[in-house]
Parts: C-alpha cells; structure tokens; sequence
C-alpha cells in the first residue's frame, strides 16, 4: 500500500515553483521587447518569493492517513496533478524548441498559473488553519499573473 505524504506531495510543488520560476528566467533572457521582457522578470521574482513561503508552509504540514475508496486512490491523484507534460519542456533545449515566440511563451505561462491553482487549492486541505491564508494569496497571486499574462496576449495577438 502507499503511503500518502503530503509533505513530499508539498516538496514536488516547491519544485514545480523553481520550474516555473526557470521558466519565466528563460523567457526574459530570450526576447527583447522590452514589456515582454520586464513582464517576464517580473513573474521570474514573484515566483521566488512563492518558492520561500511555500518553503514556510512545508515546515507546517499536518501528516495524516487518508482513507481512500481504493488502495492508491489519493496518491495517484495527486501524482497526476504532478505529472504534468507542460513541466517536462521547461529545460533550455526544449524551451528552445518549443517557444518561438513571445506569444508561444505566453500561452505556456498561462498554463502554468493555471496548474498552480489547482495544485495550491488541493493542498490547503492539508496545511495547518495558520498557513491557509497564505496559501488563499498565492492563489490570489496566480490569478493576477493570469491577468497580466492574459493582457500580454491580446497585446501580442493583436500585432
């Protein structure tokens, strides 16, 4: 039987923010417009600051047993909220391949919010009451970057 952690459930999000966070470095490096690079920037810097408080929030995860409907239930569902392909194409030679554009590296980023919010909300079951705000405003912050992502692609959708 596995044994579900979610405290290595919470240290596989911590990597899926470093990801997130190489992902938008890369981004800034790669084009020259000077809003999508300083957007880029911007959303590199804000997901090192989500990869220290969820490091806090780590430190204060309630371990638990769950019961589950079937041996594995719970673990398989959390690894496929973790087994995401959009995470297997951040290292700088997929990145290469597939962001041509700053359009492209839009789209991506908007997918990877999106999968922060899911993963963020399934996680707050399992954090003690103290740390749920926290987790409720990196949730509030994803949705904005969502936003400014999402301007950034009537911008570029518009050229």
């Amino acid at each position: 039987m596995n044994i579900f952690s979610i405290s290595e459930i919470v240290d596989l999000g911590i990597e899926k923010e470093k990801k997130r966070r190489d992902f938008y470095g890369l981004c800034a490096e790669k084009f020259n417009d000077k809003s999508v690079k300083e957007l880029f920037i911007n959303l590199r810097d804000w997901e090192e600051e989500h990869i220290r408080k969820f490091t806090e929030i780590r430190s204060s995860i309630k371990e638990f047993r769950e019961t589950e409907n079937y041996e594995g239930e719970l673990n398989s569902y959390m690894q496929a909220l973790l087994d995401d392909k959009l995470y297997n194409d951040v290292s700088p030679g997929k990145f290469s391949a597939n962001v041509r554009s700053p359009l492209d590296a839009v789209l991506y980023g908007i997918g990877f919010e999106k999968d922060a919010i899911i993963f963020f909300n399934e996680i707050m079951d399992y954090t003690v009451d103290a740390r749920k705000e926290i987790i409720k405003k990196l949730i509030e912050e994803e949705k904005q970057h969502i936003v400014y992502l999402s301007l950034l692609r009537e911008k570029l959708s518009a050229k």
